[in-house]
């Protein structure tokens, strides 16, 4: 039998029915990419699979002996226990059954009860907890959390003073370490690094179990899956093999349903030109024929299998409207810092004109930061850049504040290009899939990922010639993302992208730049080259870096005391961050009221006063939300 059936699932909304009929059977080491487009109802199928919902009809059969692991089951309710208790929580059994050997060999120590019943219990005891990895179950509590990205300092820190991110991970490292022989993820690469996500498809693939992954990380399902499930037109097709195997076998299957769909149709259309010409003959043995003609021609209509409509997609065309020079971006020494946390130093580089450069670094390094200063948005504490002739930036905000969230979809693109025309407007939203009263959602009121084809959509009317991108694939489904990157490779102009998308780094990069807290390192290809490079680099530095360490033995309670200091001072700035940001919301709030009231409308030098200190506030705002950003990580 499966570890889990599903059979005629169907789930109807009120305002619409988002699948049916859905069936499927997922074994014992099956590891499955369930994909499909935003909305299509993957992350409800997984509420109807853990039992958080019911289907509007069809069954979902676990085998016995399934125990099934889920992100929800594992939430981090105590906010006062520390980070690696609340983890090493996951194996209580292991700790009681530690608890239970030593009181019986306590008993046996001092002779309480039957020796021979003792030491049997013991053996018994202490067979079970080796069997179960009792002896590891420490350090792979350690190993979870140093590979999902936090430091040595964070293990001490309170679940309640995690950020989102971290809380994320947390919940994931408590579901990887379960009992769990099924695991339902739904995103898990999310709020992680590159190097977290190379533990993570570590972890999976060596995970003896069943799983099912939503993701929209083509590479990391490259590298874990074995079995894709793709769910669109409301119904599910399976497939052997990986993402890129399955865009393959897609791809043919279309077409060969294609191909038999036209060929069928022709054959219907000939047998149905015969029938009519033995009807025009008019005896006996022609309508015999035609009547046996009419029979195959409706047995092959009966068959007949017509291909889906292909869904929609965004239609983008990334052109600029002017040439740069050969020298678009060089950068000497650039340097940042936000009070005691030093970010990065010596950042030099040199961009020339049609380049695909991409940044990599450890969440918290300073790829957003350097992009605002790069933007002007926030001013460097060292060093200095310069752009070439006729440069024209266009940048892509992964936070996506430059949307006012207070406007229409319309709006919010109709007011940055007031020279063009409803028609030129809505023709060019209908391209990103808003269509008809689409376009008057509230920008409030979309998903990430409509919001980011919002801010794509201004970047590409805006016709710059380097296009500056943070994480421009974060929030956009499978479909999206190829169509991103096919615009971007014809794109006629400069590119320099901070991406944790290995599939979309590997499609497009000439080059990738490592950043670090001491500046920038150059390869010379893209991501897979990139990690090919750094191991050779492990290797053939390996040696030294044991000799280093021998030579410097640390003192783990003097490193213990200066992380909790670090981390000390780390939640003070957090905690004057947020203070501050709070202060300055209240300050613009005020000082946008003042700028809408009668009196200083009518007070020419009063309205200009008040705009200077307005865009004087956002800016300070603006270095407390990056101070927040980057402490928060």
């Amino acid at each position: 039998m499966p570890a889990l059936s599903v059979r005629n699932l169907t789930m109807t909304f009120i305002e619409r029915n988002l699948f049916t009929d859905v069936s499927f059977d997922i074994e014992n080491n099956d590891k499955v990419g369930f994909i499909g487009a935003n909305g299509v109802g993957k992350t409800t199928l997984f509420k109807i699979l853990n039992g958080e919902i019911s289907p509007t009809s069809g069954t979902v059969t676990f085998e016995k002996n399934t125990r099934v692991g889920y992100m929800e089951q594992h939430a981090c309710n105590n906010p006062r226990i520390d980070v690696y208790n609340e983890l090493l929580s996951v194996f209580d059994y292991l700790a009681d059954m530690e608890k239970e050997i030593s009181a019986v060999t306590n008993d046996i120590d001092n002779k309480n009860g039957d020796l021979n019943e003792l030491v049997e219990r013991q053996t018994h005891l202490i067979e079970s907890f080796e069997n179960l990895g009792g002896l590891t179950y420490k350090s792979r509590t350690r190993s979870a959390l140093l590979g999902l990205g936090f430091k040595e300092s964070d293990f001490t820190m309170p679940v309640g003073s995690l950020s989102g991110g971290q809380r994320s991970k947390l919940c994931l490292a408590k579901l990887l370490l379960s009992q769990s022989n099924m695991l339902l993820l739904d995103e898990p690469t999310n709020h992680l690094d590159i190097g977290s996500v190379n533990w993570l498809e570590g972890f999976l693939r060596d995970f003896k179990g069943a799983m099912i992954i939503i993701s929209h990380d083509r590479y990391f399902l490259d590298k874990v899956t074995n079995k894709t499930i793709e769910l669109e037109h409301n119904r599910t097709m399976c497939y052997k093999g990986a993402y890129s195997e399955f865009i393959e076998k897609k791809k043919a299957y279309n077409e060969s349903l294609k191909n038999k769909y036209e060929n069928d149709i022709k054959e219907i259309k000939r047998i149905e030109g015969i029938v009519e010409q033995q009807k025009r003959w008019g005896r006996e043995h022609n309508f015999i024929t035609a009547a046996s003609k009419q029979k195959e021609a409706d047995r092959i209509k009966a068959q007949l299998v017509t291909p889906d409509s292909e869904l929609e997609t965004m239609h983008m065309h990334f052109e600029p409207k002017c040439e740069s020079g050969n020298d678009v971006l060089i950068c000497r020494g650039l340097a940042k810092s936000f009070g005691e946390k030093h970010l990065f130093k010596n950042v030099d580089m040199h961009i020339r004109k049609g380049e695909r450069v991409f940044i990599l670094g450890a969440n918290g390094c300073g790829k957003t930061t350097l992009f605002k200063i790069l933007t002007g948005k926030l001013p460097q504490d060292s060093g200095e850049y310069d752009y070439g002739a006729n440069v024209q930036v266009g940048y892509f905000d992964q936070m996506q504040q430059n949307l006012d969230l207070s406007k229409t979809a319309i709006d919010e693109v109709w007011d940055t290009f007031p020279n063009m025309t409803q028609t030129e407007i809505r023709s060019a939203m209908a391209s990103f899939l808003f269509k008809g009263e689409e376009v008057f959602k509230p920008l409030s009121k979309m998903s990430g990922g409509e919001r980011a084809r919002i801010s794509l959509l201004k970047l590409m009317l805006k016709g710059g010639n380097f296009l500056l991108l943070d994480e421009p694939t974060n929030h956009l489904d499978s479909s999206s993302r190829e169509e991103l990157e096919n615009t971007l490779k014809e794109y006629g102009g400069t590119l320099l992208i901070i991406s944790h998308d290995r599939y979309f780094i590997n499609k497009l990069a000439d080059r990738v730049l490592v950043m670090s807290p001491d500046g920038v390192t150059e390869y010379l290809g893209n991501y897979d080259y990139y990690l090919e490079r750094t191991k050779s680099e492990i290797g053939e530095n390996k040696t030294e870096k044991v000799a280093i360490n021998k030579e410097k033995p640390q003192n783990d309670y003097f490193l213990q005391k200066q992380r909790q200091s670090e981390e000390r001072k780390r939640k003070t700035r957090l905690n004057k961050a947020e203070a501050e940001i709070e202060r300055l919301d209240d300050e613009i709030e005020k000082t946008q009221a003042l700028l809408s009231s009668e009196e200083v409308v009518a007070d020419y030098e009063k309205l200009i006063e008040l705009t200077n200190k307005l865009d004087q506030l956002r800016q300070e705002q603006e270095e407390q939300y990056l101070i927040w950003e980057e402490l928060s990580e």
